[in-house]
This record gives C-alpha cells, structure tokens and sequence, in this order.
C-alpha cells in the first residue's frame, strides 16, 4: 500500500510517497499553494499517479509537545482532504522535520538556493519515513 506523506505549509505543501511495501519514503515534489481546491487538484493527481491508499500529514507541535494554533489549521486541511479525495488521513509529529531535513541537505552539500526549493519535500519524507518506521 502506498501513503502519501505531506508537510503542509501556509505556502508549500512538501509531498512525499512511499515504496509499494511500505518501508521507505522518497520526495516528490513542491506544491506552491494557490488555493485549497487547487491543492487538492494537484494531490489527486498524485494520488493517481502513484496509487496512493491514504495519507500521512505532519502535525506541528511545540517542542514542550503541546499543540499550538497552527494544528487547527492542519486537523482542518487533513479532514477536507479525507471529504474531497476519499481516502484516510492520519497524522504524524512533524516536530525537527524541517531541522533534519535541513541537516539532510547540508550535508549533501546542497546550495541555499536549492534548500530553500526541496526544504519542504526532504521535511514530507522525513515525516514518512518516522510514520513507517514506527509503523514496522
């Protein structure tokens, strides 16, 4: 079964899918946010693509673990994104996503220019991958 995993952003929406049993993650690209309806266009369509059976979405907390406002926002993208596109949605702690996936991209080197353009794709497959290997 394949999990979309996404780390949705006011801007950006980082997508990242699963290999077909489940085990890894690997990034597929950046959705510049329009609007909710466009956003749901473009993840259908991915969705088609790769077959995907459900989705995994970063929740934001706080470092001290607590949720702030911003989980509203997510819990209300996730429950419209189940309504719209038919398919379970679970959430996943996107606490450090960002910092590891910064990590990930310095230390391959990447130009700032270019961590700025994959910063929110490498953060949807470190959420993923933490959602599988907690799953395994």
């Amino acid at each position: 079964m394949r999990i979309l995993g996404l780390d949705v952003g006011e801007k950006t929406i980082g997508v990242a899918v699963s290999d077909p049993m489940g085990w890894t993650a690997q990034g597929v690209t950046v959705i510049r946010r329009t609007s909710l309806v466009k956003d749901f266009q473009l993840l259908q369509e991915i969705v088609k693509e790769y077959k995907v059976e459900k989705f995994v979405v970063g929740l934001p907390r706080r470092t001290d673990g607590t949720y702030g406002p911003e989980t509203d926002k997510i819990y209300y993208f996730g429950g419209e994104l189940e309504r719209e596109l038919g398919l379970p949605v679970e959430y996943c702690d996107e606490r450090f996503s960002t910092v590891a996936a910064e990590r990930i991209l310095l230390e391959g080197d990447v130009s700032r220019a270019k961590r700025r353009q994959v910063i929110d794709k490498v953060a949807a497959t470190v959420i993923l991958q933490a959602y599988l290997d907690r799953k395994a």
